[in-house]
């Protein structure tokens, strides 16, 4: 009687964990960082090995981070392990032409000066960013690894789910998380059904070094077969994200290294003097997968495994992180209030904060997409004038540097720099 059982040991004793999370990419850390911040036991299940995910050529991919992403991994105890491998975006230009022609002398330029918090956001590569958020996980005990297993199965009743792993173990929780990607099992087993389509548009991705330096400007120039995006990283090198048609990526990416950066040269032109590959060369279909519901009984979705989008903004894991952190707050809330972080209302509060954004930066990914990849000369001179328009106008510009940065909208706790 005198050392009467903690609240937590309680609250588990009919349960594995409270909360677990399937998929243990980017979204799915952060999220278990989150919950194990607001007081949540979690378990991560992911189906590769650590090592395989932590090796330096596992994805290849830089990713964009706005400045609330970089807000986030700040709460959470991760950009004091990355920040020195972050590149800070501090204008970004957008243009329109052809492969060989140079831009188009309309343009939209965004400079992080109009703005008073700072850098938009930052570029890190996937290789610093996932081992550290790995290596953050391993240092919370409220949080449980499970590597090298995945879940085949999940059954709920009323008061939690049960999902069992491919190694045949059992694992019950009061909500499971899909962070499983766009093919996720989580989702398929919950019976949430997908919207979506292929672009016929493949991403080819590397980085490059460069003579000269980017002053840590990101350049977006639309061409017909689809967007090339240089992306600063740190020293005199940049990340590319360069769509084009399947068939020609397929073509490209078989050339050898001269001959790829032949082909690229035309497109990147010469404002940074001469490239080079520095690295591994990457390719990524492009895709909308959209899913019709955020959440099912005791299950809900976060990144993209709830909306894949593409790449032309550079938003999705922003997006990503956005669920994460929302849904943290949710269930921070729920929690300190006594509810059940499973049940129907929790969750609820959950979709209605984050449908209707992700639906609408899909769509608007989709429209920019099917505007800018093509040689329509009426759609050419509306594209234009659109960018001049904007680049002419401050307030209106100003508006798009706090979007990019992620300063619009209802923002979660997290994303503003304060504890759950």
């Amino acid at each position: 009687m005198d050392n009467p059982p903690s609240p937590v040991l309680l609250r588990c004793m009919d349960f594995d964990c409270d909360i677990l999370i399937v998929g243990g990419g980017l979204n799915g850390p952060a999220l278990a960082l989150a919950l194990a911040s607001a007081g949540q036991a979690v378990t991560l299940v992911d189906a590769l090995p650590v090592k395989t995910r932590k090796n330096a050529a596992f994805d290849g991919r830089s990713y964009a981070l706005a400045l609330t992403s970089m807000r986030l991994f700040s709460a959470l105890g991760v950009w004091d392990m990355i920040e020195d491998q972050a590149q800070p975006m501090l204008d970004i230009k957008v243009s329109d032409g052809r492969a060989g022609e140079g831009p188009s002398p309309f343009f939209m330029h965004f400079d992080h000066a109009e703005i008073e918090e700072g850098p938009m956001g930052y570029m890190v590569e996937d290789r610093h960013l996932r081992p550290a958020l790995l290596d953050a996980v391993k240092k919370v005990k409220a949080i449980r690894q499970i590597n090298g297993d995945e879940v085949i199965a999940q059954e709920v009743d009323t008061t939690g789910v049960t999902t069992t792993l491919a190694s045949g173990k059992t694992l019950r929780a009061r909500l499971l998380v899909g962070c499983d990607g766009r093919g996720s099992g989580t989702a398929t087993r919950a019976g949430i059904t997908r919207t979506g389509w292929g672009y016929d548009q493949t991403a080819l991705v590397c980085a490059l070094a460069h003579e000269l330096p980017h002053h840590g400007v990101a350049h977006q120039f639309f061409m017909p077969p689809g967007p090339l995006a240089i992306l600063p990283l740190t020293g005199n090198r940049s990340s590319i994200v360069w769509s084009e048609t399947t068939q020609n990526a397929r073509e490209i990416n078989a050339l050898s290294e001269a001959d790829y950066l032949d082909v690229l040269r035309p497109r990147f032109g010469s404002f940074l003097g001469d490239i080079s590959l520095a690295g591994a060369r990457f390719t990524y279909p492009l895709s909308l997968s959209l899913a019709n519901d955020l959440i099912a009984p005791r299950v809900a979705l976060v990144g993209d495994a709830a909306h894949g989008m593409h790449p032309i903004a550079g938003q999705g894991l922003n997006a990503g992180l956005r669920d994460v952190a929302a849904l943290a707050d949710v269930i921070a809330d729920a929690s300190r209030r006594g509810e059940d972080v499973g049940s129907a209302p929790v969750l609820g509060r959950y979709q209605r904060w984050r449908r209707f954004d992700n639906t609408a930066l899909a769509v608007a990914t989709d429209s920019f997409n099917k505007l800018f990849s093509n040689d329509n000369p009426l759609l050419r001179g509306l594209r234009d004038f659109g960018m001049g328009v904007v680049g002419r106008m401050p307030a209106l510009r100003r508006g798009f540097i706090r979007e990019a940065a992620g300063l619009t909208g209802d923002l979660p706790r997290l994303m503003k720099g304060e504890n759950l």
